[in-house]
């Protein structure tokens, strides 16, 4: 794991990883337990898309942290390698560019995990 700042690839530290996992985790076990809720009431395939929302709350964090690289760090052109909280800004225009190249593609990743999750959910027989 990198201790600093790298353009597009790292922009942060070990505390905010952790802070993403714990994301991760809330994320997962909201998914499963509206998974169980929506199967034990055997709700319509209409009421399953409600998965969407737990799941991406997963898939979010899930990448991020794969990634060791926050979604709104790179939307906002900041990283954090220090105290929680303690944000530094993006030197150049060229960093921004490929922070936020980064960030989108994130979240395109946690979209296609959260849709993928969602439609297990969907097709799940009653």
């Amino acid at each position: 794991m990198s201790d600093s700042y790298i353009p597009g690839s790292c922009n942060i530290g070990a505390g905010e990883i952790r802070r993403r996992k714990a994301v991760a985790v809330i994320g997962g076990i909201l998914t499963l337990i509206t998974f169980y809720l929506l199967l034990a009431s055997n709700a319509s395939s209409a009421l399953r898309l409600t998965l969407f929302l737990p799941a991406m709350i997963f898939a979010i964090g899930w990448v991020q942290t794969r990634k060791k690289f926050c979604l709104a760090y790179g939307f906002m052109g900041t990283f954090n390698f220090g105290k929680l909280g303690e944000l530094s800004k993006v030197a150049t225009k060229e960093e921004k560019e490929l922070d936020r190249n980064t960030a989108i593609n994130i979240l395109v990743q946690a979209i296609i995990l959260a849709l993928a999750i969602t439609g297990i959910g969907y097709f799940w027989p009653n």
